[in-house]
């Protein structure tokens, strides 16, 4: 096996964010499941590894100025932008989508019943991640700016009452992964966000703004999982 196949879907996407579309287009997880290596990712799916080793490829190769690269961003400038780009963008949406569900439910849900399950996923799914994002931003954020201040003045740090930063780093990815699956269920009761031949334009609006609340919280993911929370434990480690 070579170098690049032993790289896991999270390092590709972390490298360049343009392959996100590559996996999304097959269905891969790069998220919440990015730990995976290519070859297990093909070995799962029964895909052709060289086919996407090519598309990859391509895209890797082919310049472009619309991809940002996050890894050579200073950590904590990493947690500003996470804050007021996803976490500002999960408060603002998720109070409109509960109020198209509801009137979609009232409207629809006698010809369409897979719409209370679609509301209740999603209301689910906003509760949780306002409790998951000022965990983020009251414990754990803080606690990382502390040790990149640390580690750029030589301070000695006091270890934290929760002990390492892997243990609310597992807590988070392990939200992360719930909510992974919750919209994979989503994805499966819209059909891939299809509104139905009876649907209104409210219908179209909230299936388009689900998949679009979905692609942020893949890159909202992205950007703690693969860069964020592996620089912090690479912090730790040198700190401590």
């Amino acid at each position: 096996m070579n170098a690049i196949e032993q790289m896991t879907i999270g390092e590709y996407v972390a490298e360049d964010f343009r392959t996100a579309a590559v996996f999304s287009k097959y269905g891969i997880d790069f998220c919440c499941k990015g730990h995976r290596t290519l070859e297990e990712v093909c070995d799962a799916k029964g895909m052709d590894i060289a086919l996407l080793q090519d598309e990859l490829s391509a895209v890797l190769n082919t310049k472009g100025d619309s991809g940002i690269d996050f890894k050579s961003w200073p950590t904590d400038l990493l947690i500003d932008y996470i804050e007021k780009t996803h976490h500002r963008y999960v408060e603002e949406k998720s109070p409109t989508l509960l109020q198209f569900l509801d009137k979609l439910c009232k409207v629809h849900g006698n010809a369409h019943p897979e719409l209370f399950e679609i509301h209740d996923l999603f209301r689910g799914c906003a509760g949780e991640l306002a409790q998951h994002m000022k965990k983020e931003e009251l414990i754990l954020f803080p606690f990382i700016k502390k040790l990149v201040k640390a580690a750029a003045n030589n301070e000695i740090l006091e270890m934290p009452p929760f002990g390492t930063v892997d243990n609310p780093i597992a807590m988070m990815k392990h939200e992360h992964d719930t909510e992974g699956e919750r919209f994979r269920r989503i994805v499966e009761l819209t059909n891939n966000y299809t509104p139905p031949a009876d649907g209104c334009n409210t219908y179209k609006v909230t299936f388009a703004m689900l998949q679009e609340f979905e692609q942020d919280l893949h890159k909202h993911i992205h950007l703690e999982n693969n860069i964020l929370f592996p620089k912090a434990q690479q912090l730790e480690k040198i700190l401590f």
